[in-house]
């Protein structure tokens, strides 16, 4: 299995309502400073719905980039019940994953 597939494979296990750093999901699958790498990675992703690469989000709570949009984005996580107010995570600490 290539280094996206891990990638993707260990985003898959983030649950609905909750993010994750870059950092944290680069440590998950063995990379140490991985983190632009997984941001390359999420901005590559073939299966956007599948792959839920917008909770992948910044250590400072920031939501980072999306290949459709920071709007989208936000969007998307606010369906899922995080709440976004000048695009960082409201109450982050309690919507990050941990793995």
């Amino acid at each position: 299995m290539n280094i996206e597939q891990r990638v993707y494979k260990k985003l898959l296990q983030v649950p609905t309502g909750c993010v994750v750093t870059y950092g944290e999901l680069s440590r998950a699958v063995g990379l140490h400073n991985g983190q632009r790498l997984v941001g390359q990675i999420m901005k590559k992703n073939p299966f956007p719905v599948i792959v839920p690469c917008h909770r992948v989000v910044k250590s400072d709570g920031s939501i980072g980039g999306y290949a459709f949009g920071e709007n989208i984005k936000k969007n998307m996580l606010l369906n899922e019940g995080v709440e976004t107010h000048r695009n960082k995570i409201i109450n982050f600490e309690k919507k990050k994953f941990r793995f």
